[in-house]
């Protein structure tokens, strides 16, 4: 099998020859330091900072190069908001949100365009949207060519919603006092998602995932009648969407979505990520949407690949594939990303753990 009939297969729940191997996001330094262990050229470049989305050509190329080095089976890249500095370490994307960036360059909305309801009148997100927004995912799509899979990092539309009310808990707070400014906005980003869907196809990519986190650790961020009311709905007709363009769609979320964990496969994602370790078991989590969906990841990237040995890093992906891969339908994959605390060194164990343990005909 090719790298994408191998990821394909797995995302439909079928057994493919082994078991896929994936990465929700890669980070910048991380990138560089990948480049320079598996490749023997000699990288002096410098990242003084990530910019999430726009990333400079020379990083995107190394990505693609790690991507084949590795090697990975599917490759995934964000949208671009074309976020644009306005000083103090401030950032303004096209829509109008302004965020904070940290250390790491990661952004953290401030202010949104949309103060109240009257702000919804003659707004849209989709107008703005342009082929432009994809370039740096139609560029890695050609570089590392079709016998990967490819996947295009799209916001979830109650992500997109509480960017343009400056804050999440602006938005949770209007669940309670002001309804329909919330279905207004979950309106907006519905359109919007769907308009990226269609040029997220003629990029060329075979997959997206729907990145933004609706749990913590011990449960979801909203009631799950909350999530019916002013969500799924969203997600229903996402994924439909999805679907009717011939790609499959994967649903990101940290934390314990057991509570709504019924309501994603009534909605049809076709794969759930990262099926964190801290909060949910891959073992019970495998055996209860078997065959219904696909599940991504479950790697430990807050303590195994930071502070594990390269040993223990294979041992437990040896363990996670035995206990997640039979019967097909498993991705592997890190719990969240290849964020900045992360050795290098183990992560490209886990990759090589993953080929050596992941052939079905072993299992």
């Amino acid at each position: 099998m090719t790298s994408k009939q191998r990821t394909l297969t797995a995302l439909s729940c079928q057994v493919p020859d082994q078991v896929p191997v994936f990465e929700l996001w890669i980070n910048e330094p991380i990138i560089v330091r990948l480049a320079q262990l598996l490749t023997s050229e000699t990288i002096e470049l410098q990242v003084a900072q990530e910019t999430f989305g726009d990333e400079s050509q020379e990083i995107i190329d190394l990505y693609c190069a790690v991507a084949q080095e590795l090697p990975l089976d599917a490759t995934s890249y964000i949208i671009s908001t074309h976020r644009e500095a306005i000083g103090e370490g401030r950032v303004r994307d096209k829509f109008g949100t302004i965020y904070q960036t940290s250390e790491h360059g990661e952004p953290f909305p401030i202010e949104g365009p949309i103060k109240d309801r009257s702000d919804l009148r003659g707004f849209d997100m989709l107008s703005k949207l342009e082929a432009d927004d994809f370039a740096r995912v139609k560029y890695v799509v050609d570089k590392v060519g079709p016998e990967k899979a490819h996947v295009a990092m799209t916001p979830d539309p109650f992500k997109i919603s509480w960017r343009l009310r400056g804050g999440m808990q602006n938005l949770l707070m209007d669940y309670v006092l002001d309804p329909q400014l919330v279905h207004g906005l979950a309106r907006i980003a519905t359109d919007y998602y769907l308009g990226a869907v269609d040029l997220a196809a003629q990029a060329g990519v075979d997959a997206i995932i729907m990145n933004g986190d609706l749990a913590g650790e011990e449960t979801t961020l909203m009631s799950p009648e909350h999530y019916r009311e002013y969500i799924k709905p969203s997600h229903h007709e996402i994924v439909d969407y999805v679907h009717h363009k011939g790609l499959q769609i994967i649903k990101h979320t940290d934390g314990n979505m057991w509570p709504i964990l019924d309501d994603f496969l009534e909605v049809g994602f076709d794969g759930l990520h990262p099926i964190q370790p801290q909060c949910m078991d891959i073992g019970e989590t495998k055996e209860y949407v078997a065959g219904r969906a696909c599940i991504v990841g479950n790697i430990d990237c807050r303590h195994l690949l930071v502070f594990g040995s390269e040993e223990e890093v294979e041992q437990n992906v040896k363990e996670t594939i035995e206990t997640a891969a039979p019967g097909g339908g498993y991705i592997i994959a890190s719990s969240n990303s290849i964020h900045p605390g992360v050795k290098p060194e183990n992560y490209i164990a886990m990759v090589k753990a993953a080929r050596k343990h992941g052939g079905y005909e072993e299992m």
